[in-house]
């Protein structure tokens, strides 16, 4: 099973048999066939293309940053909804889905789904669902940096 995984994830190029007798030395696999570079490069670029634009909703508006947060998590909801970002997640896959318009994405996604299955309470509860796992992650990371870190008022 493990080895279906990593052929899954490309981590090794598939047929290689990581556990039994056809081992091969990791350091001899030939790392271009294994990553998928245009992929990445696709990732890297539209990744930052979504931070461009909210860096320049930051220096050329009066937007707060919290507006901003709201603006593109709306925005990958309604564009989500349509149908409309689905083909930039195809195109980017973690380029699109990392941002913050991925977890409006994601949101509306899961709601969607969750109508399909429960009817009208699946509106309010298929979104959560959907998200949960990046929500428990940005809470318990959020609180390890508030341990590390030693918080200081803004002045003003």
């Amino acid at each position: 099973m493990l080895t279906q995984l990593v052929s899954k994830f490309k981590i090794v190029p598939k047929g290689t048999d990581l556990f039994g007798t056809e081992r091969k030395n990791i350091m001899n696999v030939n790392w271009a066939n294994v990553f998928d570079w245009m992929m990445l490069l696709k990732c890297f670029v539209t990744g930052g293309i979504i931070c461009i634009i909210g860096q320049i909703l930051i220096d050329k508006t009066k937007l707060t940053p919290a507006k901003i947060l709201v603006i593109f998590v709306t925005a990958g909801a309604i564009l989500g909804g349509l149908g409309i970002y689905q083909y930039l997640v195809d195109f980017a896959g973690a380029g699109a889905t990392v941002p913050l318009t991925g977890f409006g994405y994601n949101l509306a996604k899961g709601a969607i789904e969750a109508v399909g299955q429960t009817g009208l309470v699946g509106a309010f509860t298929g979104g959560v669902k959907a998200a949960a796992g990046g929500i428990a992650a940005a809470v318990f990371f959020g609180y390890l940096a508030s341990l590390i870190s030693k918080p200081k008022m803004k002045k003003q």
